[in-house]
């Protein structure tokens, strides 16, 4: 029996500074778990094992999405500012809770009388006769007729008994 030796070297990722530079730039685009390793150039178990094992890693991380969200939120700030109303308005509704008014104005000045209504409710009732078509019942309780066949000999037995004739 034969045994090969097999050349095993654990693999070591380290933060250089292009890593490091590659999850910034990741973060910095809105990437997060597993897509910000992809793009940082790793797996993301090896992103995983990296982060536990260097801080400047989930720094360059954290660096990243604060200066992408400066980034866009300047931009609607800019906008709004020059006079882009919904600019404005969406800065208004997501950072700072303003909803707009949602009322219904309904003014009704016709004045209802009860009694008004009661005597319009009584003028549409139709009267007339009505006749009851409720069928009657026969009265069946003493009633005698056989409901088994000649041919069957018990309500336990066979539904239907063999005739035999000679």
């Amino acid at each position: 029996m034969t045994f090969y030796s097999l050349p095993f070297t654990p693999e070591r990722t380290e933060a250089t500074e292009s890593r490091l530079e590659s999850i910034y730039e990741a973060a910095r685009y809105g990437l997060k778990g597993d897509s910000l390793a992809m793009a940082a150039g790793m797996t993301p178990r090896q992103f995983r094992v990296l982060a536990e094992s260097d801080p400047l890693v989930e720094m360059a991380e954290i660096k990243g999405r604060t200066d992408g969200e400066y980034t866009a939120g300047k931009t609607m700030y800019e906008a709004a500012r020059d006079g882009d109303a919904k600019a404005a308005l969406e800065i208004l509704k997501h950072q700072h809770g303003w909803v707009a008014k949602q009322q219904i104005d309904v003014n009704i000045d016709q004045q209802i009388s009860i009694t008004g209504a009661l005597e319009k409710a009584q003028s549409r009732v139709i009267e007339g006769l009505y006749t009851d078509v409720t069928p009657r019942l026969e009265d069946n309780t003493h009633a005698a007729a056989d409901i088994f066949s000649a041919r069957r000999d018990g309500v336990d037995g066979a539904a239907v008994v063999a005739h035999t004739e000679r």
